[in-house]
């Protein structure tokens, strides 16, 4: 295996860090500590959807303490679409009779040392449905609720703000892109004028390569894709999709492929590691996406690997990516804080196959140390090159140091 040119492109990644870290402050993430690593939580939506309630979430917030999600990291309970109710006389935005008080839920969701997520749409409603507010023209009105309420977290999804973009723009892309960068920023400015932090999440699906303007309207992180699904076709085409974005993620802003299906059913233990480790090599946010109330333990060693989380967390904040590709065997690497590699063997295909993979190929030149973070195994001293059988729609997670 030949070393790939993504070693030689680190220093690049180095360097788009800094100028990040370096843009003008409208241009920045509202608050600088905010997502400094890659957010953590839990959503409703995969298995829910819209059928939650106070109830349901304030069980999550509960679940997520006694399991231990909380302290591995998992810190915001973000509720999804359809809490909204229709504005009253004054035009505040309520929240309609499945969740009668927001400010009491938020209250508790911080008495559980949690942090609480809304999402909300730039369009004036959300879909076709006209109980269910959305923000248009109403940005700061509702940005000063959802500080008053104590929200930590939005969700922007672009969803019926499309319908406007599509009569505005007259068909013309690149007005309709402009339009929905003005969308963005609107709802930037409005969370900015609360002086709350607010992690700032936007749902555009990865359109006009939002990764190179997200951080532009103030973005923390945005969704590179379309909708992910319990299946591990899906969560591959996604996963693996991601190659080539590293350099646009770092500190403060992250590329985000879509919540985590872990423990919803439709994977293998297999599959579900491999999109767990998918998303940790990809310093994707990690927002669990299960009946957190109802995990078994095969899901709980997974969301709960620390190390694993250790690697989507590290305060390095690269992005990794795909080193070597050989049909439907590929090796993915993050580079570590301390000069430490994550390196990921997937094995896309149907059937185990034995892999190999020299450490040159991910920078090392001699012996390194290595640990398989599934197994929690040291594998003692390694020189030249590792071989295991990794198995069907698998992988094999390893820490290399020198």
């Amino acid at each position: 295996m030949k070393t790939n040119r993504w070693i030689e492109r680190l220093p690049l990644i180095f360097i788009a860090l800094f100028l990040a870290g370096t843009l003008a402050p409208a241009a920045r993430a509202q608050t600088e500590p905010l997502a400094a690593t890659p957010p953590m939580g839990w959503n409703n939506f995969n298995h829910f959807q819209n059928h939650v309630d106070d109830g349901d979430v304030r069980a999550a917030a509960d679940a997520m303490v006694a399991s231990g999600m909380r302290d591995a990291g998992y810190i915001y309970v973000n509720i999804d679409a359809f809490w909204e109710g229709p504005r009253d006389a004054q035009g505040n935005i309520t929240s309609n009779t499945r969740f009668p008080d927001m400010k009491a839920l938020a209250d508790y969701i911080h008495s559980r040392g949690l942090k609480f997520g809304l999402y909300s749409v730039p369009g004036p409603t959300i879909e076709e449905y006209s109980d269910y507010a959305g923000s248009y023209k109403h940005e700061q009105q509702d940005a000063d609720t959802y500080a008053k309420w104590g929200v930590d977290y939005l969700k922007y999804d672009l969803m019926t703000y499309r319908t406007i973009m599509k009569n505005e723009s007259n068909g013309d892309p690149e007005k309709g892109a402009e339009l929905m960068k003005q969308a963005y920023e609107r709802m930037h400015q409005a969370l900015l004028n609360t002086h709350r932090p607010i992690v700032f999440s936007l749902c555009q699906y990865g359109f006009a390569a939002v990764w190179k303007w997200g951080p532009q309207v103030g973005a923390n992180l945005w969704r590179t894709t379309g909708d992910v699904s319990d299946n591990y076709y899906r969560m591959a085409e996604i996963g693996f999709s991601q190659a080539g974005l590293a350099p646009f993620a770092g500190p403060g802003h992250w590329n985000d492929p879509d919540m985590l299906e872990v423990g919803n059913g439709g994977m293998s233990l297999d599959e579900y590691r491999t999109h767990m480790s998918l998303w940790a090599i990809l310093a994707a946010p990690l927002i669990a996406g299960n009946d957190v109330t109802r995990m078994t333990e095969d899901t709980r060693s997974i969301l709960l690997n620390r190390e694993v989380i250790a690697v989507d967390q590290d305060k390095l904040g690269i992005q990794g990516d795909r080193v070597h590709a050989e049909g439907p065997y590929e090796v993915w690497m993050k580079p570590l804080s301390g000069g430490a590699r994550a390196v990921a063997l997937f094995n896309r295909n149907g059937y185990p196959y034995p892999m190999t993979f020299e450490f040159s190929a991910v920078g090392f030149d001699g012996p390194v140390q290595a640990r398989d973070l599934w197994a929690h195994k040291d594998l003692g001293t390694l020189a030249g090159s590792y071989t295991v059988s990794v198995p069907p729609h698998g992988v094999v997670l390893l820490r290399l140091w020198k």
